[in-house]
C-alpha cells in the first residue's frame, strides 16, 4: 500500500522537531513514506539545520521515511497527501513590531489579536490563498492542517475563498485540558473539556473527568493559584469574584480583553525593559538558543529547550488530527471550522473553536446544547464581527474594510486611534502587503 506524503510548509520552523517527533511516535497508524520540509531562501539555514535534527531523529528510530529538504514549494506539494502550514511572514523581526507599535497609542501589542494580530493575517492571508491555488493544482485531495496564526481568522479566509479542504488547528485547547489534567493529577485522557468560542477566545463551558462535572473545583484551583497558562501570556492573577460569577474555564487570551488596561501596562514595562523585550524578542533569543542546540551532531530527539519557544504538545495536535482523518477514527478534538449553525448568533459560514467529531469527511462540531450565555455570546460576536472584516479587507485589499475591521476589535478604543494603527500598519509591512495597491 502506497504511504503517505507529508508537506510541511514552514519547515526551517523551530517547531519543526515537534512534528517530526508526532510522526515517529505514530508510525504504527501513519505510513508516512515521504516528508517534504519547505521554507523560502531567506529560511534556508534554519530549514538546513532542522531538516538535519529530523534526519537524525529519523534514522534513531530506524523510521523507513525520506526527507526532503526545499525550496520549490511545488516540488513539495506534487501528490501530497496532507498539507500542514506553520510560516511566519516577516519572521520574528515582524511579530516584534507587531508587538511594539501598537503600545504608544496604550493598545495592546500581541501577535494574534488586536492590531498585532490584523497586521499578521494581512500579510499571511495571501500567502496562504497563493499555496492554495497551488494546492487545487497538484494536490487537490489533500487535507491542509493550517497551524500558521491567526488559525482562526485565516482559516476563515480559505473556506470562504477557496475549495481546499482545511482545518484551523491551536494548541491552547490541547494546552488547557493538559494543564487541567495536572491541576487534579488524573490522567489527560480522562479529562473531558467543552469548548465552545472562536481561535484565542475559547471558553470551557464545562470541565468533566469521566463522569464527574469539576468544573468549579478546576475554578477554584485556577483562583488558588494552579497555572492554566501559555508560555507568550504574563501570567496575571484573575478576579475570583469575577472567574465565579462567570462559572466557565477563561482560556489565557482572556486576559487580554478582561484585564485590558493592566495586560497593556505589563507589555509596555517590559518592552522598554532592555533585559527583557517583547516576547517576540524574548523568543528571538530562545531560538538562537535553540538552533545552536539543534546543530549538534549527538542531537538526535527533540530537545526540550523547544517547550520554552511555546511548542508544548504540537505534536499531538497536529498528528493526532491528521491520523484522526486518515484512519477515519472519529475522535474528538477541538479545531477551527465552519460554525454551521453549531453556535447560535454566529453566521453559518464564519470559522469557530469547537469540540468535533474528526474523521475522513473533515470536522464535525458538536452540538452545543442550546444557545450560549449572554455574558459570553457579546464578546464573541464582536470579536467575530472584526474577523468577517479583516478576512474580506486581508483577501480584497480593502482599505476601508480594514478601517472598519480595527474599529470593530474591542481593544481599539476609538477610530481615530483605528485610523492612525492603520497607517502605522501599512508604513512597517508595505512589503508584505501585494493586496493592497498604492500604499
Amino acid at each position: 500500500m502506497k504511504g503517505l506524503k507529508i508537506a510541511v510548509i514552514g519547515g526551517g520552523s523551530s517547531y519543526t522537531p515537534e512534528i517530526v517527533e508526532g510522526f515517529l511516535k505514530r508510525a504504527e497508524e501513519l505510513p508516512v513514506d515521504e516528508i517534504y520540509m519547505v521554507d523560502i531562501k531567506e529560511g534556508q539555514e534554519k530549514l538546513n539545520i532542522v531538516g538535519n535534527l529530523a534526519k537524525r531523529m529519523i534514522e534513531k528510530v530506524g523510521a523507513n521515511i525520506k526527507l526532503v529538504l526545499t525550496l520549490d514549494r511545488k516540488e513539495a506539494l506534487k501528490n501530497a497527501d496532507f498539507v500542514v502550514t506553520q510560516f511566519r511572514v516577516g519572521g520574528l523581526n515582524a511579530r516584534a513590531r507587531d508587538e511594539r507599535f501598537p503600545l504608544k497609542y496604550d493598545v495592546l501589542g500581541q501577535e494574534t489579536t488586536g492590531p498585532g494580530g490584523f497586521a499578521k493575517a494581512m500579510r499571511t492571508i495571501p500567502v496562504l490563498l497563493d499555496i492554495c491555488k497551488d494546492i487545487k493544482e497538484l494536490c487537490p485531495n489533500a487535507w491542509l492542517i493550517n497551524f500558521t496564526n491567526p488559525s482562526g481568522l485565516v482559516t476563515e479566509a480559505i473556506l470562504k475563498y477557496t475549495n481546499v479542504k482545511c482545518i484551523g488547528l491551536c494548541n491552547v485547547p490541547i494546552h488547557m485540558q493538559m494543564d487541567v489534567a495536572n491541576m487534579l493529577d488524573v490522567p489527560y485522557k480522562d479529562v473531558f473539556i467543552e469548548f465552545a468560542g472562536l481561535n484565542h477566545l475559547v471558553w470551557g463551558k464545562k470541565v468533566w473527568v469521566k463522569d464527574q462535572d469539576v468544573t468549579n473545583i478546576v475554578l477554584e484551583k485556577l483562583l488558588d493559584g494552579d497555572v492554566l497558562n501559555m508560555k507568550n501570556i504574563y501570567n496575571m492573577k484573575w478576579n475570583p469574584e469575577f472567574i465565579r460569577a462567570l462559572g466557565m474555564l477563561p482560556c489565557p487570551y482572556h486576559r487580554y480583553y478582561y484585564m485590558t488596561d493592566k495586560m497593556v501596562e505589563e507589555e509596555k514595562e517590559v518592552a522598554n525593559d532592555p533585559n527583557k523585550g517583547t516576547r517576540a524578542e524574548q523568543v528571538q533569543a530562545i531560538e538562537k538558543r535553540l538552533f545552536e542546540l539543534y546543530k549538534s551532531k549527538d542531537l538526535n530527539v527533540k530537545p526540550k529547550e523547544l517547550e520554552k519557544r511555546g511548542g508544548a504538545y504540537y505534536s499531538d495536535a497536529a498528528v493526532s488530527l491528521i491520523s484522526a482523518i486518515y484512519n477515519d477514527k472519529n475522535d474528538i478534538h477541538t479545531v477551527n471550522t465552519l460554525n454551521n449553525g453549531t453556535i447560535k448568533g454566529i453566521p453559518d459560514d464564519s470559522v469557530i473553536e469547537v469540540n468535533c467529531i474528526i474523521g475522513s469527511r473533515g470536522a464535525t462540531p458538536i452540538s452545543l446544547r442550546g444557545e450560549l450565555p449572554t455574558e459570553i455570546l457579546g464578546l464573541m460576536q464582536a470579536v467575530k464581527s472584526y474577523e468577517i472584516l479583516a478576512t474580506e479587507a486581508g483577501v480584497k485589499g480593502d482599505k476601508k474594510k480594514a478601517l472598519l475591521a480595527l474599529q470593530n476589535h474591542p481593544l481599539v478604543p476609538s477610530v481615530d486611534v483605528a485610523k492612525a494603527l492603520l497607517h502605522d500598519l501599512f508604513e512597517l509591512n508595505k512589503e508584505y502587503l501585494p493586496q493592497f495597491k498604492g500604499l
